[in-house]
């Protein structure tokens, strides 16, 4: 081995060693890191990629595939038929190592340690103990209450919302307005982008995700409009540091609460009920449909056209998915793994026991 070749491993091992041995330090993450160095990386990022139109991301996943696809099988074709197989293997494993630790590093880094930073309920001052099925029912009825009141307005306000730059804008402004609230959700240098692969999305079963390599929120805009923008804001949410899902979701209400569009609220008052009436089914089935039957039509209706949505695009593949991603979640502080995204009923039962209401 080369000597730069040695330096790169051994400057590598140890920064990955170092990330490691931080990761058991939330406080001095979040201190140093999450509102240290991550606060300038992801701007630096926003700034070079946020004025592009598309998704740079996007076209650097498909480039790595393709490099590495190609390396892959140059490599097969170079070695396989060789007779020492012990040193093709051997060769086989450095390189897969070597470009996980380049992953490893480069991921935590740009966006990664933000999963080992201290929970967003203390920043908010939130207790969050066990919640009784009375909390949960409470809730539930706000939100009820919630969806009555922008469901009309919201329907009229959705075509304009087809519009992506507009979509886009108004999840900007309702961070804007979020930051004049809570500092640390003042979100500049915007980078909000749909995915160009939506259409895979819906086979995959992904709404949105963030890039951390990038630095830009991507959000399906094949899904049905009344999940855009609470799916938008959760983006967004992540890009500001809240890698857990539950965070993201939490600051994604804590932004849209504040939008001036009924659409935006609608969407998310129906992505909370959504968290929280599966969590009534699974606690008490019968008043869970007591609450779902007292939704308005239009809401309803809703509900079917998310499931009739997601069943049209079924297929083998998905749950496969899920369950690699239900893993990934586990091994980045979220043992509840594909449930994590759920367990913001817990800070919204929180946060209304704090402010009296949602």
């Amino acid at each position: 081995m080369s000597s730069p070749k040695k330096i790169s491993w051994a400057a590598l091992l140890i920064v990955a060693l170092i990330i490691k041995i931080l990761s058991f330090f939330p406080a001095q993450v979040e201190r140093y890191y999450s509102n240290g160095l991550y606060p300038y990386i992801a701007s630096t990022q926003r700034v070079l990629f946020g004025w592009i139109p598309f998704s740079i991301g996007d076209i650097l996943y498909l480039v790595v595939a393709i490099y590495w696809l190609r390396k892959l099988l140059l490599f097969i074709s170079a070695h396989f038929t060789k007779r020492d197989f012990r040193q093709f293997w051997f060769v086989a494993f450095k390189k897969v190592v070597y470009v996980a630790l380049v992953i490893y590093v480069s991921f935590n880094l740009l966006w990664g340690l933000n999963y080992n930073r201290l929970p967003m309920e203390l920043q908010m001052g939130l207790s969050l103990d066990s919640y009784s099925t009375e909390d949960l029912k409470e809730v539930l009825n706000e939100l009820t209450g919630k969806l009555d009141v922008f469901d009309s307005t919201a329907r009229d306000y959705r075509a304009g919302l087809s519009k992506k730059k507009t979509l886009f804008q108004i999840a900007v402004e309702t961070y804007k307005a979020a930051g004049q609230e809570l500092s640390n959700l003042k979100y500049r240098y915007p980078s909000v982008k749909p995915s160009l692969y939506s259409y895979l999305g819906n086979y995959l079963g992904f709404t949105g995700y963030y890039n951390p390599f990038t630095g830009e929120a991507q959000s399906n805009t094949t899904v049905p409009p009344f999940v855009q923008p609470f799916t938008t804001c959760h983006e967004i949410g992540h890009q500001l540091g809240y890698a857990k899902e539950n965070e993201a979701n939490f600051a994604g209400f804590l932004s849209a609460r504040l939008s001036i569009n009924p659409a935006f609220k609608y969407s998310l008052y129906f992505d909370l009920y959504s968290y929280s009436i599966r969590e009534m089914f699974r606690r008490d089935s019968i008043t869970a449909q007591q609450i779902f039957n007292a939704l308005k039509p239009g809401v309803k209706e809703d509900f079917v056209t998310m499931k009739k949505f997601y069943k049209r695009y079924e297929n083998p593949l998905e749950p496969i998915i899920r369950k690699l991603y239900g893993s990934y979640l586990k091994a980045n502080q979220q043992p509840s793994g594909m449930m994590s995204y759920n367990e913001v009923v817990a800070m919204l039962v929180g946060y209304r026991k704090k402010f009296g209401g949602i």
